[in-house]
């Protein structure tokens, strides 16, 4: 296919355009192309030269990669079809016509060599009655095979490699050999050793063992957090510093100059990159042919769905490498994608991987065993004490303390805000984000009450004792830092809240403590400092402010050797994760790992759950959860017994001290709480340690209704129940007034007055609009309360603003509503019910956000597929869409502007009509032909020729990939687009490597058209009265022209169709794309009339 496009001037400078579409950093952005100057016509060839040479560069990479990637499958298929046939069912259900071909011949190689061992065995002479004799090529294509696997044999290190500058740990050499093994076996794994054994070091030498052993050079992509980006540069140069590593990372002006100079030209080995340079980058990283991709913190990527692990699937790579600290979690789906990651040639359906473990009869340790056959091969998991005997193991103890009396005081006013929340009354289901709100309240109470405003003591506010002795934790941490810091421990100190870090910083300040401090909002420079800071030889720094999140990854502080955990994460595995930054290789004390708790508070419940689910996460899967993915989350149950857990006792006890009514806390106290607290953590972990999956499974349904021994679950009817019954409420003055304060607190007299009696607050009303579907009685009765509170205060009614035309009318409004307050009468206790029973069966909780998602998820996933919805409607479940959507159908018309919103979701169903039957149409279009690729048809319609500037080969291209990815796809123009790409067929076609996903779905949109009128029996031929093509005119809306030149166009398009019909037979020596196209209704065949017709037009 010719590079230029002959005929078509617009078409010339498609190839001085480089395909960087989706980048905000192009390389070939210049200041004079941004300023509009004009390129040197030797700069553009130049350009365009240097272009072409490296596209073909890349284009021969790929096609190396491609044939050692097929070798590769073959040995892999070998190898794993030799450990067990449970391989087979996965990959019999890959549907790749390759695939089949190459198992198919792995078994029938089989079958000669059992057949060769048996006549061997049974030393028969003569022939074989039924040997088939290999071809040329098959010998041939064996023997080549061999020679380039010939080298490849079994290495294995019995010591750090010599190329390794430094020592490598017995067990981590091992690590490196398993790497090795998997490598030569054409297996992609997951290193999943515990935090701290040195996975980066392995990770390296492994590809140490690529570039000295095996002369692969690269390139390889690292793709790490953030925060990690540093360390792991710094590991690359400490171990193997012959290793060229570029650090694609920075603001954008820094990133294209490393694109420039480094990136797009190869001039390194590893490229080391965040998740999010990821994203941003992907036009530059996907076009190379990567040896390795290597993924840090893998569960970055175990949803399939997210930008992050669609897009790093789009990278064409031999080997891929996941390297997580955490276990697996247990979740099948999640599982599956991990593997479909590393394998998608054996993992490719996740609908099979799923229903082989849900279908299996046996009981669930028998799926765990199954799971743990499938997974062997790929995941090597050690922990420390196992394997570094030189590290002493961590002592971990949970210290519970009490809550100090205004602790106790804020606790009250929260559950007493939403005391029908915890309670529960009537079975009224409450949305999950409240009860979220409530848990995090809750939370930040037990942690400290200065997290909330107005409850530290001021203004002026003070640095002073009282920041310790108002929160039991504080006094429980400054009296064991205290003991720390005599006996010569540093301490790390853990919370999920930047704010209690704020509180801590103001605690070592006051203490004298010398400290450093990492959050979130920490720069990634200011965080390398303040660890290098700590641990410098000698630093004085005591303490080490973190919060678990920012803290947990990438960091090294084994100079601790105390780990304070203020308050527990909601996952088990960031705690690990936090602990682990100081019980890691190179630490030589034993770590110890304080974790403070709030006894008879939320903060049990929170702890237990963790444990379970540690528990769970180390019998790796449970059967059936892929069915419920979102299981794993905690459930609006769980939560409300979070919350109601010790609410009873915080309303019944009296204030008192958080240590038994003592008003000093001891060394002896201290000494009690560490003994028993000793004593509770070994308790806990006893009793989940012998629960197995089924036990577990019960719990976690049952926990949220048993409360001190009772069942409450078939109590629910029960109206009358409650959990707590609030305090007396006393209302306190509170003034906001400075020369108040002031005269308060300086007693300088001055000018008293009479305080008038503070009106009381009205009743709350329950805001009503239009699409909660409120009983239109809801309105008569809150107005009739309102009315009688302003009689009962003898407030009158107000008269409305407005000009003084209208103040008559007003006027009158205002004696109106002054006459209903005059008479207004108080609500009976049945119509109270009433107006109780009517908010509850209104949607109060639903938004003007809500609600919209609602209409938008309606519309594009269907009416009734709830499901679907609450995916688009984030704070709702199925369940409530479903409850919510047979109202809405009932009564919509209720809603102001209600035919904007039903003309909506009905226009999105009937363009999922119309999708679902253009994809049956096409499906059934390219099943008519073996080799749709080469065989596929077009019935193009003569206007479609006219305009047509795609060839019949790009066009079946495109109908074929419609079929492969859905039109349902939401990326599929771009992943339309990387296939023209990496297809070999337009390795030189520029012109359709050129287009953009915009433009490829407009053309996209014509051919459907086309296939959809043959498909339903529509003739193609035009005629004179036949309307405008529908998908000229949607082809044509991208590029919006005048109308004049629009017809001049036109009509010199219909000359060169009228010309070409005399000149049919006569060929002409330049390639015009229209003239490439055959027709069902071709020009020669079009009657004088409709030409006739045409021509006026």
């Amino acid at each position: 296919m010719n590079g230029h496009r002959d005929g078509d001037t617009t078409m010339v400078d498609v190839l001085d355009t480089p395909d960087y579409t989706d980048s905000d950093t192009n390389p070939n952005t210049t200041e004079s192309s941004v300023a509009g100057d004009a390129i040197p016509p030797d700069g553009r060839k130049k350009r365009w030269e240097s272009n072409a040479l490296r596209k073909s560069v890349l284009g021969k990479k790929h096609d190396r990669l491609g044939e050692s990637k097929e070798d590769d499958s073959i040995r892999r298929f070998r190898y794993l079809l030799g450990l067990t046939d449970l391989f087979r069912h996965f990959i019999d259900s890959n549907p790749n016509p390759r695939i089949k071909e190459i198992v198919t011949e792995i078994d029938r190689r089989d079958q000669e060599d059992a057949a060769k061992a048996s006549k061997g065995h049974a030393r028969k002479g003569g022939a074989a009655g039924e040997r088939r004799r290999r071809t040329e090529k098959e010998e041939d294509a064996e023997l080549l095979r061999e020679g380039k696997h010939s080298d490849n044999g079994n290495t294995v290190f019995r010591e750090s490699p010599s190329y390794i500058h430094g020592q490598m740990r017995d067990y981590q050499v091992a690590g490196l050999n398993w790497l090795i093994s998997l490598h030569e076996n054409g297996i992609s794994g997951i290193l999943a050793d515990e935090m701290g054994l040195g996975k980066t070091l392995q990770t390296i030498s492994f590809i140490g063992y690529l570039r000295f052993v095996n002369d692969i050079t690269g390139p390889h992509l690292v793709v790490v957090p953030k925060s990690t980006l540093d360390n792991w540069k710094r590991e690359f140069h400490r171990w193997i510093p012959d290793i060229d590593v570029l650090v694609l990372q920075g603001a954008k002006d820094e990133r294209h100059e490393l694109i420039n100079d480094r990136l797009v030209d190869e001039k390194f080995d590893v490229c080391i990159t965040s998740y999010e340079m990821i994203l941003r980058e992907k036009s530059h990283l996907k076009k190379f042919a990567w040896e390795y991709i290597i993924v840090d913190e893998a569960h970055r990527i175990k949803n399939e769905e997210s930008s992050l692990a669609q897009i790093i699937r789009l990278f064409n790579s031999r080997g891929r490498l996941l390297i997580t600290g955490t276990p697996l979690q247990n979740n099948l789906h999640e599982l599956w994608a991990l593997l479909n990651f590393l394998l998608p040639d054996v993992f490719g359906d996740s609908a099979a991987f799923d229903n082989w473990f849900s279908d299996q009869d046996a009981d669930s340790d028998t799926v765990v065993q199954q799971l743990h056959k499938v997974l062997r091969p790929f995941l090597l998991r050690r922990v420390k004490a196992d394997v570094e005997k030189s590290l002493l193991p961590k002592k971990e103890l949970n210290l519970y303390v009490g809550m100090s009396d205004m602790q106790v005081n804020w606790y009250r006013k929260i559950l007493e805000k939403d005391i029908d929340a915890v309670n529960n009354a009537a079975g009224k289901k409450e949305s999950k984000t409240r009860l979220l709100n409530i848990v995090m309240q809750l939370r930040k109470c037990c942690n400290h009450p200065y997290l909330f405003d107005g409850a530290e003591p001021g203004p002026p506010y003070t640095t002073d004792e009282h920041l310790v002795q108002n929160a039991a934790k504080m006094v429980m941490l400054d009296k064991l830092l205290k003991r720390l810091q005599a006996q010569g421990s540093r301490v790390l100190i853990f919370s999920q809240m930047s704010r209690v870090l704020d509180i801590l910083e103001d605690y070592s300040v006051m203490r004298g403590f010398p400290y450093c401090r990492i959050d979130g909002s920490t720069a990634h420079e200011d965080r390398i400092a303040a660890i290098d800071d700590y641990n410098k030889p000698g630093s004085e720094k005591f303490l080490f402010l973190l919060t678990t999140r920012a803290g947990g990854l990438g960091i090294n502080l084994t100079s601790a050797d105390i780990v304070v955990l203020f308050d527990s994460d909601w996952n088990p595995q960031a705690d690990l994760q936090a602990m682990d930054r100081a019980h890691r290789i190179g630490q030589t004390k034993q770590v110890v790992v304080y974790r403070f708790v709030t006894d008879n508070a939320i903060e049990e419940k929170v702890l237990e759950r963790a444990a379970q689910k540690l528990r769970l996460d180390q019998l790796v899967i449970q059967q059936g959860r892929a069915q419920q993915p979102t299981k794993n989350q905690t459930s609006k149950d769980e939560l409300l017994g979070m919350i109601q857990h010790g609410a009873e006792k915080v309303f019944e006890q009296h204030a008192e001290s958080a240590f038994g009514g003592k008003a000093e806390f001891t060394d002896d106290d201290l000494e009690a709480i560490l003994q028993q607290g000793e004593n509770r953590t070994a308790q806990l972990n006893a009793k989940y340690a012998q629960l197995g999956m089924d036990e577990l499974n019960n719990f976690t349904s049952d926990s949220a209704y048993l409360w001190n021994g009772e069942n409450f679950e078939a109590k629910k009817k029960d109206i009358g129940l409650n959990w707590i019954n609030p305090a007396k409420r006393e209302r306190k003055e509170q003034s906001y007034s400075m020369d108040k304060y002031y005269r308060q607190a300086l007693q300088t007299g001055g000018r008293t007055a009479d305080m008038k009696p503070k009106i009381p607050r009205a009743p709350k009303q329950q805001a009503m609009h239009d699409y909660q579907f409120f009983n239109p009685r809801l309105a008569d009765l809150q107005e009739k309360e309102t009315a009688w509170f302003r009689k009962e205060n003898n407030i009158k009614a107000p008269l409305a603003d407005g000009s003084e035309s209208d103040l008559e009318q007003r006027q009158e409004e205002q004696e109106i509503e002054q006459q209903a307050i005059d008479n207004a009468e108080p609500l009976t206790e049945e119509e109270q019910d009433d107006k109780e029973t009517l908010q509850a069966e209104g949607f109060g909780d639903w938004n003007k956000r809500d609600f919209q998602q609602f209409i938008n998820g309606s519309a594009r996933y269907g009416r009734t597929n709830y499901k679907d919805i609450a995916l688009e409607v984030d704070s709702k479940e199925p369940d409530e869409i479903a409850i919510y959507a047979k109202v809405f159908w009932k009564r919509y018309k209720e809603i102001a502007s209600w035919e904007k919103h039903i003309q909506s979701i009905e226009e999105g169903e009937e363009r999922t009509a119309k999708t679902v039957k253009q994809a049956k149409l096409l499906k059934k279009k390219i099943g008519m032909y073996r080799v749709p690729l080469q065989q596929l048809k077009i019935n193009y319609t003569v206007s479609t020729t006219n305009k047509k500037v795609y060839t019949e080969e790009e066009d079946r291209f495109l109908l074929v990939m419609l079929d492969k990815y859905g039109l349902d796809n939401e990326t599929l123009y771009d992943l339309i687009r990387d296939e023209i790409r990496e297809s070999a067929l337009f390795r030189f076609d520029w012109f359709f490597l050129s287009r953009t996903p915009q433009e490829i779905g407009r053309r996209c949109t014509t051919l459907l058209t086309t296939v959809q009128r043959e498909m339903e029996g529509t003739d193609g031929a035009t005629n004179g009265k036949r309307k405008v093509d529908e998908s000229e005119s949607e082809e044509d809306a991208g590029g919006k022209k005048k109308k004049g030149a629009a017809a001049a166009l036109k009509n010199k398009n219909l000359e060169s169709v009228k010309g070409s019909k005399g000149n049919s037979k006569t060929g002409s020596s330049r390639n015009s794309r229209a003239g490439s196209v055959v027709s069902n209704g071709s020009v020669a065949g079009t009657p004088k009339g409709a030409k006739g017709k045409k021509g006026k037009k």
